[in-house]
């Protein structure tokens, strides 16, 4: 009765007048959201209905506040706290979490997705019906999928496990570098197999409340650090940690080299289907702490999403080998960065501000030409009073000279004089 009246509240609607065989009793419920389903009136199409839940507003504003407290108190006691950056992934976390109650932000989040993927064969979005979605209520398309951890549905559907985790991947890798928009809460609950295709393995994702992104800069970085780590090349990898700015500007590479492969040679000495590239960042962030490495949370999202989706894939097919497909994937993207294609894409991006910077480049080269100008002038006075200070030294110098001269005179005049 209470999901029924803020359908309606938040809706403006009568129930009966929009929907039909809404049931009562919730498909599923969580701690933010429930959901129920029901068939629109109009097309007779099924849905489901998510409706948050009365009074988690103020539930969760109280959370927030527990958690600045603790996270006050560990920055006061705990001297590697600021490594952590507490005070951002709380801040990121209230962002995150006011998302998730804003329920068109989802909306808008599954429509994203979906667009991205229109033309896959490999992952299917629900389609959102933005008439009936609010603030507090979100209707989107009714889904039929297994489980993502139903082995023997998917055996009995004649499914091809390998191919469905390897498809995982290759999502992941699509989500993070193509599309640098991922999905980053994909666990079992929000992850289903497709039955349609099982000639081509698929997946149905729902729940884009909390989504991940990266700039450019950490994109391309995180880039060079995974191919560097699938090369074992110590020595770029240190290089990319520190020019990244991951770990204090004066880290020797040299030593950060040393311990990123002491981390990293025994866990490559195990079979690649036993390594689990998640795990494998949490270990080479924890090695770099003597470094000041510095976690971003657009990176800890990237590494949470990534442990899902390993943990997820093996359990589908446990021989998953992320790396065979992860690899000439990266190297792929990372050459793809310096094609004209890119540069053509790139420069279509920008013209406007290209355009604008082109139109007061002459003004910026005069005045870089001033200031040089004035620069020369500048350290021609200051070699001028550079000169008169040498030839100022020397004159005192010869005075100083003289003097104790004068003074060595006189004390051996007077010794002599009492002799």
């Amino acid at each position: 009765k209470e999901a029924k009246k803020m359908i309606e509240r938040s809706l403006g609607i009568h129930l009966e007048d929009v929907f039909k065989n809404f049931e009562e009793v919730p498909m599923a419920a969580a701690s933010l959201a429930q959901v129920h389903r029901a068939q629109l009136i109009n097309s007779s199409e099924h849905v489901v209905i998510k409706v948050l839940r009365p009074g988690i507003h103020r539930k969760v504003q109280r959370n927030i506040g527990v958690m600045k407290i603790v996270g006050l108190a560990i920055n006061l006691f705990y001297w590697e706290s600021h490594r952590l950056k507490l005070n951002e992934v709380i801040r990121d976390y209230e962002r995150t979490i006011k998302q998730e109650l804003d329920l068109k932000v989802e909306a808008a989040n599954t429509s994203a997705t979906r667009k991205n993927f229109a033309d896959s064969e490999l992952l299917y979005i629900p389609k959102i019906f933005w008439d009936h979605t609010s603030v507090d209520v979100l209707t989107l398309e009714e889904i039929d999928g297994l489980a993502c951890t139903d082995i023997e549905s998917m055996d009995k559907l004649g499914i091809d496990r390998k191919k469905l985790a390897e498809n995982g991947v290759r999502i992941f890798l699509d989500q993070v570098f193509r599309d640098n928009f991922f999905h980053a809460d994909m666990h079992p609950g929000n992850i289903f197999v497709s039955k349609k295709n099982v000639e081509i393995p698929s997946y149905i994702a729902i729940d884009c409340a909390i989504v991940g992104s990266l700039t450019q800069e950490d994109q391309y970085n995180l880039a060079r650090m995974l191919q560097a780590t699938l090369k074992q090349n110590y020595s770029k990898l240190a290089k990319l940690f520190i020019g990244a700015g991951w770990v204090k500007s004066n880290t020797q590479q040299s030593i950060l080299e040393q311990t990123l492969r002491a981390t990293c040679e025994p866990i490559f000495a195990r079979p690649l289907s036993e390594i689990e590239f998640g795990k494998l960042l949490l270990y080479l962030f924890d090695s770099t702490r003597q470094f000041g490495l510095s976690i971003q949370p657009s990176l800890i999202l990237l590494q949470k999403t990534l442990i899902h989706i390993e943990g997820m894939g093996r359990k589908i097919y446990a021989e998953l080998d992320f790396w065979g497909l992860a690899e000439p994937y990266i190297d792929s993207w990372i050459m793809n960065q310096y094609s004209p294609t890119k540069l053509k894409e790139f420069l279509e991006q920008n013209k406007y501000e290209l355009l604008d910077r082109a139109t007061g480049l002459p003004n910026e080269v005069f005045d870089l030409l001033d200031n040089i100008k004035f620069l020369a002038q500048d350290s021609k006075k200051h070699s001028d009073m550079v000169n008169e200070m040498q030839v100022s030294l020397q004159k005192q110098r010869k005075w100083q000279n003289l003097t104790i001269i004068t003074l060595t005179g006189i004390i051996m005049m007077l010794l002599i004089n009492k002799l």
